[in-house]
């Protein structure tokens, strides 16, 4: 079977009545990661102020997303498990990275999520860049969870080492009342051919080739970047990391596959979902623009099956032995000290 049609049987939302565990998704978006939880049989609700992204989620995923903005006063139904991605632009390595500063920050509505619902488990993902200019903001976020009484374990980790055909690095912060650690990678390699399939060799006039100027902008840009390889989409290895600006906009490292020809085309919504390991079924609402950035911003929903089926695990009584991090992905986050807002 190929990978693709393996996404396409596995990632299907399903409720095991024998787990009965209800899921708060904050920051949902499109619903990337509550699939990968659904599809592992976990019940959930959604919470997302876009409204197409809500739309997204409430046309593919058995539970309900709510649409609106959420506050750290926002009252939730009891929950078993809180999950979400706290909007992550404060610390993104292409912003300003103001951390607290910045009001787009989402974690004092996590954790007055975490302190209202006492959940059993809890887990969030952010950009790479939380641990760079604000590594002590995370490391602040961590020791107000385990004065809650959480045991924590946290790691950078590659969604390309859990099946997905995209290098894409997250970091995972995991808790649970009980002793708990993060999954082991698979490394099993997916490349982008793989994913795509015959979809990439697919095309007609209607697609939407570069034009010359546009070749001559790519290569200007690749020359004053340095760029050693072409930004193309190799089909023998996985892809470079998806996001809303080289999906959606027309940049110079945007994603494009090259034909026999030598032409480029972009990206169709289609191929982006299937880098992103999300299943053929999944249908995106709104333009193409807000498609591609729901596709961008997404946890990889294959991803989120693997961090759901450890907790889920977790939650049955499984040996943590079985799911142990390496040490050498542990984030060195307390070789400084730093004076804590949450307290």
């Amino acid at each position: 079977m190929e990978y693709w049609q393996e996404i396409n049987k596995n990632l299907k939302p399903w409720v095991d009545t024998d787990l009965n565990k209800t899921v708060i998704d904050l920051f949902a978006g499109c619903g990337g990661l509550s699939l990968g939880f659904e599809a592992n049989g976990f019940k959930t609700i959604g919470y997302e102020m876009d409204e197409n992204a809500s739309k997204t989620y409430n046309k593919n995923l058995l539970g309900t997303c709510v649409t609106g903005k959420l506050t750290p006063e926002s009252i939730y139904p009891k929950a078993d498990i809180v999950i979400g991605g706290p909007p992550c632009q404060p610390f993104s390595v292409g912003g300003k990275q103001l951390g607290l500063q910045d009001s787009r920050d989402g974690f004092p509505i996590f954790l007055a999520a975490i302190r209202q619902l006492n959940p059993e488990v809890f887990m969030f993902e952010n950009v790479r860049g939380m641990l760079y200019k604000n590594k002590s903001y995370l490391k602040e976020v961590i020791e107000a969870l385990e004065k809650l009484g959480y045991y924590v374990d946290y790691a950078l980790l590659n969604a390309v080492n859990y099946e997905v055909p995209q290098n894409r690095e997250r970091v995972i912060v995991l808790g649970s009342k009980q002793k708990i650690k993060l999954p082991n990678p698979i490394h099993k390699t997916i490349t982008a051919g793989a994913a795509l399939g015959s979809l990439a060799f697919d095309f007609d006039e209607d697609s939407k080739f570069f034009t010359a100027s546009m070749d001559r902008y790519v290569a200007n840009y690749e020359k004053a970047s340095k760029c050693i390889n072409p930004r193309d989409l190799y089909l023998d290895k996985p892809a470079r990391t998806l996001t809303c600006r080289n999906l959606a906009g027309a940049t110079g490292d945007m994603h494009r596959v090259k034909l026999k020809d030598g032409r480029r085309r972009r990206l169709t919504i289609r191929e982006a979902a299937r880098l992103q390991s999300f299943p053929d079924w999944f249908e995106f609402q709104g333009t193409e623009t807000q498609q591609f950035n729901q596709i961008g911003n997404a946890v990889a929903p294959n991803f989120a099956f693997h961090l759901a089926k450890n907790i889920k695990a977790h939650l049955m009584g499984a040996s943590t032995e079985d799911y142990s991090t390496r040490a050498f992905q542990q984030l060195k986050l307390f070789e400084h000290e730093a004076v804590s807002t949450f307290r």
